[in-house]
């Protein structure tokens, strides 16, 4: 047991997604596939002075904020006390998953602190149905578990879903322009997206490189009639100079392999796929 710990979560960027709804948050979800990134958020827990609920909060980059996610898992795991601090270059609601990697971050993190002694399905779990219960995601905690290039074969939380990925780890570079509302769009008609996100999903199954993901990624934003009008313009730019690019999952974001957005004359984020997942960090 320890007073505080820290744990990093990668940011997620999904290309494209079936929505899979359920009455039972662990087996709701979705099939897709996406970027775990270098890019992450760090989460600090701490016990809140007197261990109350009245006394814990939760910030991001120094500031307060409302995240039920969070709240979903200190309920989950029984810890209201649970102060929890996040830093992060991501910016909010543009399709990096930072909500989901605050909820992961806080499990894993909380399950240290207030020694819980959860395995890491089960805290991979519990902050999975929090976010499905707060309509702010639907895959994004399950690929940051993981890492890599992950493509999710069967919604849910672990005892639930399935896991396979791209085998490569390419330069990744993005640019944010704004927020697009998840629950928005996962609270509205998903059957459009649904069809084509499973299209994308078996094409990219029967060949799995980095290209056929952003390449299929792109295909997605268009059939379901996501693509934002800074994203397309963008899109555009990178085609013409022989590169490809696609719109992040739920944001006004635009990301590509390699050097694509550079070489079309853009200033891109430039980072890394991140190879591991989601786990505490040594002080």
């Amino acid at each position: 047991m320890t007073d505080e710990a820290t744990a990093f979560v990668p940011g997620h960027v999904t290309g494209f997604f079936s929505a899979h709804p359920h009455e039972d948050p662990a087996r709701a979800g979705s099939r897709g596939a996406g970027i775990a990134l270098s890019h992450g958020v760090r989460v600090t827990v701490r016990r809140a002075d007197d261990g109350t609920e009245a006394d814990s909060e939760t910030t991001l980059n120094g500031e307060s904020v409302a995240m039920p996610p969070v709240g979903g898992v200190r309920e989950r795991l029984g810890v209201p006390g649970a102060a929890v601090d996040a830093e992060t270059p991501l910016p909010l609601g543009s399709g990096f998953g930072v909500s989901g990697a605050m909820a992961l971050g806080t499990a894993y993190a909380a399950n240290a602190v207030f020694d819980r002694r959860l395995s890491e399905n089960a805290l991979v779990a519990a902050a999975h149905c929090a976010e499905v219960e707060a309509g702010t995601g639907l895959g994004d905690v399950v690929g940051q578990a993981r890492g890599g290039l992950p493509i999710r074969l069967e919604p849910g939380a672990p005892d639930h879903g399935a896991m396979d990925g791209v085998p490569a780890r390419p330069r990744v570079e993005y640019l944010a322009f704004g927020e697009v509302s998840t629950e928005e769009v996962l609270s509205g008609d998903t059957a459009a997206l649904t069809r084509a996100g499973e299209r994308a999903l078996a094409d990219l199954r029967e060949r799995p490189t980095p290209d056929r993901l952003v390449a299929l990624s792109r295909r997605f934003a268009r059939e379901a009639e996501l693509t934002t009008d800074r994203v397309e313009s963008v899109v555009a730019n990178v085609r013409a100079a022989g590169g490809d690019a696609a719109m992040a999952m739920l944001g006004d974001t635009a990301f590509a392999f390699g050097t694509a957005l550079s070489d079309a004359g853009y200033d891109p984020v430039v980072c890394d796929v991140h190879r591991a997942g989601s786990g505490l960090v040594s002080e």
